[in-house]
């Protein structure tokens, strides 16, 4: 019933390097988004513009279908991938993401019969932690990309969606930090920081 996609499609920028396959406390962030998320989903893809550098996860890897078109395009790719009538797609980025979120996420869709829930923050809103129903959401993401727009967010009026508030998220996120993304290396050192000294993790030390 449900496809788990990871977007690995990002430029990268500021990490300078592909910040998917970074080390994140020995293991690429890749893998550790993979593993925290394991067993969610009854298929598992990865979006990515360079799909040669994953093939070593042996999992379905699809490259953009609408290069050059951002965020947007990016999730397009990701529920045109999905073989599942619902979508979880997450960020490479988020050391934290939560299974359990996104359960929850999932069973709230189901249970409002929602085309999406969407995590809302004072920042504003998170659709790369999100729950996405295909058969609704796919025609409205690529209504917004034939109209030229570019906004990931284009859509969101033409949808039924749920915005989860940050008191629903802290239910399941207590500590707030399933949103975190690392976009530079200080990023990345902070996370790592974080999870070595309030979560207790350590490096792995790969054979």
């Amino acid at each position: 019933m449900l496809t788990l996609v990871i977007q690995a499609g990002g430029e990268s920028r500021r990490m300078g390097t592909d910040k998917a396959l970074v080390p994140f406390l020995g293991v690429p962030l890749i893998e550790r988004v993979i593993a925290r998320l394991a067993g969610l989903g009854d298929e598992l893809v990865v979006t990515a513009n360079q799909p040669e550098a994953y093939r070593y996860l042996n999992l379905p890897i699809f490259s953009d279908l609408l290069p050059g078109r951002g965020a947007l395009g990016g999730l397009y790719t990701a529920l045109h991938a999905a073989s599942q009538p619902l979508v979880a797609v997450v960020a490479c980025d988020m050391p934290f993401a939560n299974a359990g979120l996104l359960a929850a996420q999932r069973d709230l869709l189901l249970a409002e019969g929602a085309d999406a829930v969407i995590p809302r923050t004072s920042g504003g809103t998170e659709p790369f932690h999100a729950l996405y129903r295909r058969e609704a959401c796919l025609p409205a993401v690529q209504a917004a990309l034939e109209a030229a727009k570019w906004r990931v967010d284009a859509w969101f009026p033409n949808a039924n969606i749920h915005f989860l508030t940050p008191e629903e998220t802290r239910l399941h996120d207590s500590l707030g930090i399933a949103f975190w993304n690392v976009n530079t290396l200080d990023e990345l050192v902070r996370a790592e920081q974080f999870a070595r000294q309030e979560l207790g993790e350590g490096d792995s030390n790969p054979a």
